[in-house]
């Protein structure tokens, strides 16, 4: 049982079993759903209403009696109610979890971060139903995932593509889901990717911003759109120069939008090298560097995270070093 939230603490992790609070006469009149959420910030309002929803609540009067059960989120409470809301076993995974290696950047109680290698897919798909980074972190994190809306599985707050490399952080409890999402919402996320790009952007540095939304024909494609689609921005310095045929990048995301990167630099002109959906290999650039042009992903990796932690809000910077094969493409853009 845990202790009425006006006399503790209020709980960082989702716990299973009974959670209880006494309505203030500041709270009188508010939602429910909302007056639970601020007592209880492990839960999300989303799990609470659904969790109400699916009659775990119970409110006993102000002056006792009977308790009541209550699946309605918009109730009004009142003044000395006792909200009784259970919150039951987190249900097992689905999907389910593979013994598949990762390489761990960090892990604790709360989030795990990894770097993620080019070909696998960060969570289960039409087309890729398993052998996924969701299914490989299920197994190798085990009972330390308390659940993220009631299911034992890692809350994914931000996705790289499958032929894009680099760090990812996933939330191991609803707390620390929360917590990163709104981060993410409110770009305080430092993300800096590393990429090979065709030709020679000018100027060396900028900011591209334009809003993304479906091709109008080829629906698998994203572009930039002159009306509706997401707002996004992207900057980018020039670290690397190969002659005049192809540059090494940085790029830092100011929003997160689906093949940000790959869109925005395709749009002036500087598709990554081995992109297969946004890039094209012009004869010239296939005689200028012949070995570029046979490189069999998109030339992106996530080299930098950072982030403020969720629950003791302390700074937190990872980087990872280009994997072998960018390595080995620098080597042969180099050479050219």
């Amino acid at each position: 049982m845990i202790a009425p939230t006006n006399n503790s603490a209020p709980s960082t992790a989702e716990v299973p079993g009974s959670t209880r609070h006494r309505v203030s006469e500041a709270e009188a009149g508010e939602r429910v759903d909302r007056c639970l959420a601020a007592a209880f910030p492990a839960l999300s309002r989303s799990r609470i209403k659904a969790l109400i929803e699916q009659g775990n609540l119970q409110i006993v009067p102000p002056a006792g009696g009977t308790a009541e059960t209550l699946d309605e989120a918009s109730y009004r409470v009142k003044p000395g109610e006792i909200l009784d809301l259970t919150v039951p076993p987190p249900e097992d995974a689905v999907p389910r979890g593979q013994a598949i290696a990762l390489e761990v950047v960090y892990e604790d109680r709360d989030l795990i971060v990894i770097d993620k290698p080019a070909g696998m897919v960060v969570h289960p798909a039409p087309g890729n139903p398993d052998n996924t980074l969701v299914n490989a972190l299920i197994a190798h994190c085990g009972d330390s995932l308390s659940g993220i809306g009631g299911v034992k599985r890692p809350g994914i707050v931000h996705r790289i593509d499958k032929d894009t490399s680099g760090l990812v952080v996933a939330a191991k409890n609803d707390a620390a889901h929360k917590a990163l999402s709104e981060a993410f919402a409110a770009h305080a996320i430092e993300r800096e990717y590393r990429c090979f790009v065709w030709g020679l952007p000018s100027p060396k540095s900028g900011t591209i911003e334009g809003n993304i939304g479906r091709h109008g024909i080829d629906r698998k494609r994203m572009t930039i759109v002159k009306s509706g689609g997401k707002h996004a921005v992207t900057h980018y310095h020039v670290t690397k120069v190969f002659g005049l045929g192809a540059a090494e990048l940085a790029c830092q995301l100011e929003t997160g939008r689906t093949h940000q990167i790959r869109v925005h630099l395709a749009a002036i002109g500087h598709p990554l090298i081995g992109d297969p959906v946004y890039g094209r290999v012009t004869p010239a650039r296939r005689k200028t560097h012949p070995g570029a042009a046979a490189f069999p992903r998109q030339a992106l990796h996530a080299a930098v995270l950072g982030i403020d932690h969720p629950r003791t809000g302390k700074k937190l910077r990872w980087e990872s070093p280009l994997p072998a094969d960018l390595m080995e493409l620098f080597t042969i853009l180099s050479k050219a």
